[in-house]
């Protein structure tokens, strides 16, 4: 599971700086990971033991630009792999609910830890680039502890 996040994240280093370099995306390398494949990310999160529960209002899943599809999957997959760092054998919900015009809204939530979780290194820094590419996208994500002392990742997307 660290081995494919690790090359999911060269791929999207090499999308940014094909971007960079040519003004648009590279798709010639490997297919990303899209809206359609967020069942996928959490039936792999639950066989790694986590406890996840998946809600999707999306009117029309396929209609799901990939570019905005990917920052959700993106989303999502970094919501899992902070409750599963940070807060260890809690319940963790996604959800993901939008339409066409209304944009598209990804939220990862889950509880207070039971106990003490000891720090993690390079804490935060995630956090910090999936603000960066909701922002690039033309949304915006906030994170932050929730009132009953969980945790929250919440972004909007365009989807027009």
């Amino acid at each position: 599971m660290i081995r494919e996040s690790a090359h999911e994240a060269l791929q999207d280093l090499r999308e940014i700086i094909g971007v960079l370099r040519a003004g648009e995306a590279d798709d010639a390398g490997r297919p990303q990971p899209t809206l359609a494949a967020l069942d996928t990310l959490v039936a792999e999160a639950r066989e790694a033991g986590m406890k996840v529960f998946l809600h999707r209002d999306v009117t029309d899943p396929a209609a799901v630009p990939s570019s905005v599809g990917r920052t959700a999957y993106r989303i999502a997959q970094e919501g899992l792999t902070n409750a599963r760092k940070h807060a260890p054998g809690t319940e963790v919900t996604v959800s993901v609910a939008g339409a066409p015009g209304d944009g598209l809204t990804v939220s990862v939530r889950n509880p207070p830890p039971e106990g003490e979780v000891p720090p993690v290194p390079g804490s935060g820094q995630g956090l910090i680039g999936l603000t960066e590419r909701a922002t690039l996208a033309g949304g915006r994500l906030e994170h932050g502890p929730t009132p009953d002392g969980g945790f929250e990742v919440r972004a909007w997307l365009p989807w027009s």
